[in-house]
């Protein structure tokens, strides 16, 4: 599975630098996301710029992450170019459930105002 991790202070972004999110890659992206919330990761931009499909095993591997930091930070699927994945999102009732953001530039503002209402919060 190829791809990159920008980590930043209060997100990181992930790119999956694949065509395909699937059965093949979904065991392994699991486990990359469990590995950095465990490492301190608060906010996740997940980067589909170059993803064109995603199966059923990727929409698991997408929620598994929605999961892990829906308690502790946020999780937000940005940058998606592909109509086969936004329609497949949509069929499968997830644009309710998953936070989609049209560009990483966004994503980063989402998760800087997220994070700091959660700050602010917490100060309470």
């Amino acid at each position: 599975m190829k791809y990159q991790v920008d980590k930043q202070d209060r997100y990181a972004v992930f790119s999956l630098e694949e065509k395909n999110l699937n059965s093949l890659i979904a065991p392994q992206l699991k486990s990359e996301f469990v590995f950095l919330r465990n490492e301190g990761v608060r906010n996740l931009i997940f980067d589909l710029g170059q993803v064109d499909y995603v199966d059923s095993s990727g929409l698991s591997a997408i929620l598994t992450a929605n999961r892990i930091w829906k308690d502790s930070g946020s999780f937000v699927m940005a940058n998606i170019q592909s109509d086969s994945v936004h329609k497949l999102i949509e069929i499968s009732k997830l644009d309710g459930i998953l936070t989609i953001i049209p560009t990483i530039e966004e994503a980063v503002e989402y998760v800087y105002m997220e994070d700091l209402e959660r700050d602010l919060t917490e100060e309470e």
